[in-house]
């Protein structure tokens, strides 16, 4: 229509300018026809906005448009990382990068990680800036263990973890081994903004891989990455007697080589891997989403391999290994998937005992320390508190796991375990990142360890609850696209009472003991009222304490158009009545959604089933 001719002919000069290069011809052709086709609406949305580069980096579909990964957006965003390392790091030429990948391609565009590795590479390389690019794919923990081990300034690894098969991604380390957290993120954001011409030997890559600035660490960091873990091998004998049986998947990821060889690092057998989903492969066609989180569906296989073997304990890696799902068969032939709550709770429990049998100085356990995310299960403060060792609850996402954890290993204290409920678990400190293969092999010496005592996971699970307290959890989330809605549910309870930073101070039935509000920084258990962790006005989120020992946060999602609920009843060590602690948990989350989310109200959308 002749209302789209100034847009299209703006994005005409746009995409003369940056995408009729000769560099990717299958960008150019998708555009081309979409241009033929008059699809304005797909144009406007590969090209009217770029994409935004947060703390997490970028992920988003690959495709033409600097709304989408391509060659184009990966050589933009390189070049202003390049630039602001440059700019914050004096001795980049001396130290350099490393790059890694994973196995996901989008044959329609060209786009694949290995294609985005190498640009990235090319961009680095022509600033004399040396670069240690993976020859081949690897889990996304190497990239951070590289970056501590060899002493670098930064990482990448291109990855979109366990999104769709069409997305993929750009992740950044700092040169502290852990995750970038704000202000590098807005200063590379600008950097970006600022370094938009491709330089002239940014497109490079054959130049860039025959450079003698170039470096494959996959051998050496193979070899180092197993030595480490096995640090955290304690029971090498029982690993080699035992006829526990584990069933492994990487859902068509990286992990299946990796798992194989810390198994072998820890003596174990090796686990049953699951044939079909055992070698990479970017369609992902055995499962409708490649994200372990989802539990059954994405482990069906896997199930069905361990009747066929006898096998009792499916471990499960996303994509790019960083996260491990494990489930476990009952008595009653059901299998059993654990939550990344549970799972929290058996290998801090794990990590603590072995710990405990290594260190028989009463005075080291005051120097010991354990994290998890604010929104993860208490258990492990409740664990601390028995055995008198520090807890830590940081922001969500790894990164300040990560950043908090070699806060703590600069001041010589010892960072045994962190973990978060989303399925990720730091379990060396070689890694200030989740790691799923290296819980995998720790998993797989618990489980024998276990078996040798004649229990399982679930029994194991029940005696921590015993004796240091049940914690039981219950998270959800509501589908909610106007934001005006969602600032107005979260105004309404910063202002219940109608004044400014009166919270409620009752949820039906329930008495609410504490607030903390990490959007506004209040925190009604501090002296001063002011909370202790970081705060940021861009997301929304609210912790409640109740008096029963339930704990709720609400918080927006930072990807998502969510709201999500996590909450948790923590009971003393004693009561263990289960049915009706779940009895108080779901009368809890039922007053929360009435009263709090009020969903009739604000047309919110429950959950899909």
């Amino acid at each position: 229509g002749k209302g789209n001719l100034p847009f299209l002919s703006d994005l005409y000069l746009c995409i003369k300018k940056y995408v009729f290069l000769p560099q990717n011809p299958k960008t150019v052709s998708m555009v081309k026809d979409l241009v033929k086709e008059g699809a304005v609406e797909a144009l406007r949305k590969c090209f009217s906005s770029r994409m935004e580069f947060g703390t997490a980096g970028l992920r988003a579909a690959m495709g033409p448009g600097i709304s989408c990964m391509n060659d184009l957006t990966i050589i933009q965003t390189t070049q202003g990382f390049c630039h602001y390392l440059e700019e914050s790091l004096g001795n980049l030429k001396e130290r350099g990068v490393v790059i890694g990948y994973d196995a996901r391609a989008h044959p329609p565009s060209g786009g694949s990680s290995k294609r985005f590795a190498s640009l990235a590479a090319a961009v680095f390389i022509s600033r004399g800036v040396p670069v240690h690019l993976f020859s081949d794919i690897t889990p996304t923990p190497f990239v951070p263990f590289t970056v501590s081990h060899l002493g670098l300034c930064a990482g990448i690894m291109v990855t979109a973890s366990h999104n769709p098969k069409q997305d993929n991604g750009y992740k950044v380390y700092w040169e502290n081994g852990a995750q970038i957290v704000s202000p590098h993120d807005k200063g590379i954001a600008k950097a970006i903004e600022e370094n938009l011409e491709p330089w002239p030997e940014s497109w490079n890559t054959e130049e860039a891989l025959k450079s003698p600035l170039l470096k494959d660490p996959y051998q050496d960091i193979n070899t180092q990455y197993f030595k480490a873990i096995q640090k955290h091998c304690h029971h090498r004998d029982i690993n080699k007697s035992s006829e526990v049986k584990i069933v492994h998947t990487s859902v068509h990821g990286v992990g299946h080589a990796f798992v194989q060889s810390a198994f072998k690092a820890f003596d174990l057998h090796p686990p049953f891997a699951v044939e079909e989903q055992k070698d990479p492969d970017p369609e992902f066609p055995t499962v409708k989403y490649p994200n372990p989180e989802e539990g059954e569906g994405v482990l069906t296989l896997s199930f069905a391999l361990a009747e066929r073997e006898g096998a009792t304990v499916v471990l499960a890696n996303d994509p790019d290994a960083d996260r491990l799902a494990i489930a476990e068969k009952q008595e009653s032939g059901q299998w059993r998937v654990f939550s990344g709550n549970e799972l929290g709770a058996l290998l801090g429990w794990w990590m603590f005992r072995c710990w405990k049998q290594q260190n028989s100085d009463a005075a080291a356990v005051k120097s010991l320390y354990m994290l998890s995310s604010t929104v993860s299960s208490k258990i492990l403060r409740a664990i601390a508190l028995k055995e008198g060792f520090h807890f830590e609850e940081t922001l969500t996402g790894f990164k300040w796991m990560g950043n908090r954890a070699r806060d703590l290993l600069n001041q010589d204290k010892t960072v045994l375990f962190a973990f978060e409920e989303a399925i990720g678990y730091m379990c060396s400190p070689s890694v200030l990142d989740k790691d799923g293969v290296s819980a995998a092999a720790i998993a797989g010496e618990m489980v024998s360890y276990l078996a040798m005592k004649k229990t399982s996971l679930s029994q194991q699970l029940t005696a921590i609850y015993t004796e240091y307290g049940y914690h039981i959890s219950k998270n959800s989330y509501f589908i909610c696209h106007d934001q005006d809605v969602i600032r107005s549910l979260f105004e309404r309870l910063r202002n219940y009472s109608g004044k400014k930073d009166s919270y409620p101070t009752e949820c039906g039935r329930f008495s609410i003991s504490a607030v903390r509000d990490l959007t506004t920084g209040y925190d009604s258990n501090q002296p001063d009222n002011k909370a202790v962790l970081p705060t940021s006005k861009s997301s929304q989120m609210i912790t409640f304490s109740f008096a029963n020992g339930g704990v709720a946060t609400m918080r927006t999602s930072g990807t998502e158009p969510k709201i999500k609920y996590y909450t948790e009843l923590c009971a003393a060590p004693g009561n263990s009545d289960v049915t009706q602690l779940k009895k108080e948990l779901d009368d809890l989350v039922d007053a929360i959604v009435k009263d709090f989310f009020e969903p009739e109200k604000n047309k919110l959308q429950p959950k899909p089933e």
